[in-house]
């Protein structure tokens, strides 16, 4: 009996600096998602398509805040509408889940802008999956929600 508790101990010693490790790891990899977020944000207010090229997966699931689905090409055709102009667009209270390959960021936006010649300015709570395809991390899915004010 005592022998088993002796060896449980010394597991449990040894187990420790490999969860440290895999916690570092996961804090770097929540880290890069999070950079990337804001790289979104940034590519689709200066309508950079190339940059959101090497973001969004190709098999991208995108719900925008009043409910319509876009695959990559509507999205991308979206960002790139002569009638939208974005001002800025910016992310809050941002939370990446780990999930070994794959990861759940939620958070808050923010967008202003003008579209169709006229101002418009939202909120809205924001969903995106983010899967880890040969060591680059692309966002799978994207969904938004407004937030009445």
């Amino acid at each position: 009996m005592r022998s088993g508790m002796v060896i449980c101990v010394l597991l449990w010693f040894v187990s420790m600096p490999l969860a440290a490790q895999e916690a570092a790891h996961g804090d770097s990899e929540r880290t890069k998602i999070l950079a990337l977020e804001n790289a979104w944000n940034q590519a689709e207010q200066n309508k950079d398509t190339k940059a959101l090229d090497g973001l969004l997966a190709s098999t991208l699931v995108y719900i925008d805040y009043d409910g319509s689905l876009m695959d990559k090409a509507k999205f991308m055709a979206s960002v790139k509408a002569p009638s939208l102009h974005p001002e800025q667009i910016v992310n809050e209270s941002m939370t990446a889940y780990m999930y070994g390959d794959s990861a759940v960021v939620t958070g808050i936006y923010r967008e202003k802008g003008v579209r169709n010649g006229k101002p418009y300015s939202r909120r809205g709570r924001f969903t995106d999956t983010w899967v880890n395809q040969g060591g680059t991390w692309v966002c799978a899915s994207s969904q938004s929600t407004l937030i009445s004010n």
